[in-house]
């Protein structure tokens, strides 16, 4: 027995290990099939005839615009789920609030459901026909098919990004921080601007630059909330879908490409960010 086991071991380290190699070969090619490639493929097809479709793209009416709402957009949107992200996440933390649990799940709800979905459930909650859109617009407020709709509706697909950033820094802090400061005379408010913020600063702009780089691309919940004017709610994905559905296939890659390089630059800002926090720790 003793003899039949040596005799396996042996012929095991004989046999060459490709294991790890054979790994390494299957992400390699998982990773440029689904990414490496059509990112490609999406820049050759854009910038072929070099920058001519991307002037023909931008030159046509609302183009700008749509470029600039956008953009506007999704740094409002970043702020705003930068502050709103933050204090959701220290509630969940340092709170034992009833019904918790249930709260924490639907955190992470605009993960899960369609953002198509996201559209039809705010236009039939905003819009003219519903009871508190109708009473909205009575009073000047109009939401479904105005930049307002836009922002709530990045608003609630940005969400998870800030909370989920943000929750595992507050439950890894040292309490004896806090409490120091707190035996020290200092006021709650002093505790988080100049005890607990410094540590959760890193997460938090790394969860707003995801929620920046993710609305930039937003479509589905846009498209049915925005109405899709040019020059007023035409945002970026909405007019490459346009240019598609008009065959303009170069010019449309053109504009898509432009926006894959800035969310490209905000996601390698935010590895930095988060590399930096982490070699600090």
């Amino acid at each position: 027995m003793a003899q039949a086991d040596t005799g396996y071991r042996a012929a095991q380290l004989r046999r060459p290990d490709l294991g790890p190699p054979l790994r390494r070969l299957t992400v390699l090619a998982y990773v440029g099939a689904m990414i490496v490639l059509p990112v490609a493929a999406l820049v050759h097809e854009g910038f072929a005839a070099g920058l001519t479709s991307l002037r023909n793209a931008l030159a046509y009416p609302g183009a700008i615009a749509a470029l600039e709402l956008t953009f506007t957009s999704a740094a409002i949107v970043a702020a705003v789920g930068a502050v709103f992200g933050t204090l959701v996440a220290w509630v969940l933390v340092r709170y034992r609030l009833p019904g918790r649990a249930v709260l924490a799940t639907l955190i992470d709800l605009p993960f899960a459901i369609p953002t198509l979905v996201t559209g039809v459930m705010l236009v039939t909650l905003y819009g003219p026909s519903s009871p508190l859109g109708a009473w909205l617009d009575r009073l000047g407020i109009q939401v479904v098919f105005t930049p307002i709709g836009i922002g709530m509706a990045l608003c609630f697909v940005t969400l998870p990004f800030v909370v989920r950033t943000v929750m595992p820094v507050l439950q890894d802090l040292d309490p004896a921080e806090e409490e120091a400061a707190r035996v020290l005379g200092a006021s709650p408010a002093r505790i988080f601007l100049q005890v607990v913020l410094p540590h959760l600063r890193p997460a938090v702009t790394a969860g707003a630059l995801l929620a920046f780089a993710r609305s930039i691309g937003e479509f589905g919940a846009v498209v049915v909330v925005a109405g899709n004017i040019a020059g007023h709610t035409l945002t970026a994905p909405v007019y490459i879908f346009q240019l598609t559905g008009q065959f303009r296939f170069a010019e449309a890659a053109a504009v898509s490409a432009l926006l894959f390089l800035v969310s490209l630059c905000v996601i390698l800002t935010t590895n930095h960010a988060v590399a930096r926090w982490g070699n600090r720790r």
